[in-house]
């Protein structure tokens, strides 16, 4: 699927009424190369109908189309028309929607972590649902695009990485060879927009405070260790602010591995537009809020090595990162339509 500047491809978002389908409604339907096909809610939602901006006033005079339900009528009409689809949906629904989109025709986005494991299996340990389409996970090109862009040059079906493993993993790939046979932890903090639109208890204004939550279960950690090659320890936190992801990363080095030899391996960014590297550098989430960056700082000293990384939740963890790996899909340059 590649484009001359002069055609648009048809792109539909499903599940475009959360924090990050919003957030993609908006790249998409200011993105050159594609044309904003439809946006589409499951039957039930209260928001079916409704214009996005009356959701979203921000996106007044941005996206003027409404909320469509996606009923059987709808999804066929997906199928005969659509040349991407995203979907943004909760996991379940977004593995059933591929096992029913998925024909080799279109390229579908899955911003859900319906496709980012290995085995069915995983899905009934750390998702809770039977997967219904197992061909489709080996079918799946993990979409964390500094990593896999030749991969994502041919793919039919990508699994955009999890917010935080997006920082963990771009923090931590470069370092895999100088890293000594230690454990690796992770704890990272995340707005409560990462918690999703639906409220809960703990989400409310009066009930939120800095809290860890999934340890030693959460869904991510074999994520993390499967597109990382190593053992990690990650302990994610809610935090009181809405959006950003900060991973603070502690890891042993080799004793003969130099302050040189870290430089070097964080290199590997230099040609790569959404990664800025600093050496004594503590990135902060208000440098990439709202962004598509990934700003990644690190500290060595003797054989302990701490690395910070930074991105925003929704867009760089979520939709601006989708639209990157549609870029190398397209064959155009990763940066194009994206919030930089």
């Amino acid at each position: 699927m590649k484009i001359s500047s002069a055609e648009s491809i048809n792109a539909v978002i499903i599940g475009a009424s959360g924090y990050a389908g919003s957030e993609l409604t908006r790249l998409v339907a200011a993105h050159p190369a594609l044309a904003l096909a439809g946006i589409y809610v499951s039957e039930s939602s209260n928001d079916a109908g409704k214009p996005l901006a009356q959701l979203y006033p921000r996106l007044r005079d941005v996206v003027n189309q409404p909320l469509q339900p996606l009923g059987e009528q709808q999804l066929a009409h997906i199928k005969q028309t659509a040349q991407v689809v995203f979907i943004a949906t909760e996991h379940d629904v977004a593995a059933q929607l591929v096992s029913a989109l998925h024909d080799g025709n279109k390229l579908i986005v899955d911003l859900s972590g319906a496709h980012r494991l290995a085995a069915a299996s995983d899905y009934e340990r750390y998702y809770g649902f039977e997967h219904p389409f197992e061909a489709a996970l080996n079918q799946a090109v993990y979409g964390l695009a500094e990593w896999y862009t030749d991969e994502l040059t041919q793919a039919q079906l990508i699994a955009v990485p999890g917010c935080y493993p997006t920082a963990s993993l771009l923090a931590l790939k470069p370092l895999v060879s100088l890293l000594a046979n230690q454990p690796v932890i992770i704890n990272a903090v995340s707005g409560v927009t990462g918690a999703g639109r639906k409220p809960k208890q703990n989400t409310l204004g009066a009930e939120l405070s800095l809290q860890a939550y999934g340890v030693f279960s959460h869904r991510h950690q074999p994520e993390i260790e499967r597109y990382s090659a190593m053992p990690v320890v990650f302990t994610p936190h809610l935090g009181n602010f809405k959006r950003g992801i900060l991973a603070s990363i502690y890891a042993t080095v080799a004793d003969d591995v130099s302050h040189q030899d870290v430089e070097q391996a964080f290199s590997v960014y230099q040609k790569q537009p959404c990664v800025r590297v600093g050496h004594q550098h503590t990135p902060a989430i208000q440098d990439v809020e709202h962004t598509g960056y990934c700003d990644i700082g690190w500290h060595l000293n003797g054989c302990q090595l701490i690395v910070f990384a930074a991105i925003d939740n929704l867009l760089k963890g979520a939709a601006s990162q989708a639209v990157q790996c549609v870029n190398l899909r397209l064959g155009l340059p990763q940066t194009v339509g994206l919030p930089l």
